[in-house]
């Protein structure tokens, strides 16, 4: 059976002069982006990934490694590559997005507008945490990182139970993921980060510079993990600056 595709439109906008892609955090699904793709200006069409095991895609099976779910994600991207193209991704969603415009160098000759990196350290930067996957170790994670996804879950049980799988499938993926050096990318690369995230202080953005050839531009927005839980604004400020600078804007 062939899996279903990752990637899902919101609010189409076949004018808009530049897409962009966001991939969601371990145990996130497409639906975290709906406000954001409201929120762009029309000349911005989003179209958020859906991981496996989860909404719609619930029965296709996760994949072995982040590089792989990369991977599901380049070969559907590919297809509508028709114009400016960026990757946002969010925690676990930034290191499948690094990871899938890696991917993408080979076989376009400037794939990407942008890359944005949010609430993630780099690559070489990680080393596994040595947490468990059992239920309570889970639990305890998330509500580390907070958010509103995580209050969320603790509230409804029947809500966790169809969650716990695919969060101890992701954080199984961050775990075994492994950093392979290769060229910086050339695309413009931005960190985002939240000031108050403890998980990844605003300090562990400055790596990201590593990873491109024009090193990294970082910001710094209020809140935690999950800094645009509270207000979207901040965030869609970012991403429209750097977009601009590379799209045609309707008049």
């Amino acid at each position: 059976m062939t899996p279903a595709s990752p990637l899902r439109c919101f609010l189409p906008r076949p004018n808009a002069s530049v897409r962009l892609y966001c991939f969601p955090h371990a145990g996130g699904a497409a639906s975290a982006f709906h406000g954001l793709a409201h929120r762009l200006p029309e000349w911005v069409e989003l179209r958020a990934v859906q991981y496996p095991g989860r909404q719609d895609r619930y029965a296709d099976p996760l994949p072995e490694s982040v590089g792989a779910l990369a991977e599901q994600v380049v070969r559907a991207v590919e297809a509508p590559f028709d114009r400016p193209t960026a990757f946002f991704g969010h925690s676990m969603g930034a290191l499948v997005a690094f990871e899938a415009a890696r991917r993408l160098r080979p076989r376009f000759p400037s794939p990407l507008t942008a890359l944005f990196v949010s609430a993630c350290k780099a690559p070489a930067e990680r080393v596994p945490r040595g947490i468990g996957f059992g239920e309570d170790e889970v639990r305890a994670y998330l509500r580390d990182l907070g958010g509103e996804g995580a209050r969320a879950l603790e509230a409804d049980e029947e809500l966790w139970r169809l969650a716990y799988p695919v969060l101890s499938g992701d954080l199984r993926l961050i775990e075994r993921y492994r950093y392979a050096a290769g060229a910086p990318l050339t695309c413009p690369l931005v960190a985002i980060g939240g000031e108050d995230d403890a998980s990844v202080p605003p300090g562990d953005l400055a790596p990201w510079r590593d990873y491109a050839v024009g090193g990294a531009e970082r910001h710094t927005l209020a809140g935690g993990h999950f800094y645009f839980d509270e207000a979207l604004d901040p965030l869609v400020a970012v991403l429209t600056a750097t977009l601009g600078q590379h799209a045609r804007q309707p008049r």
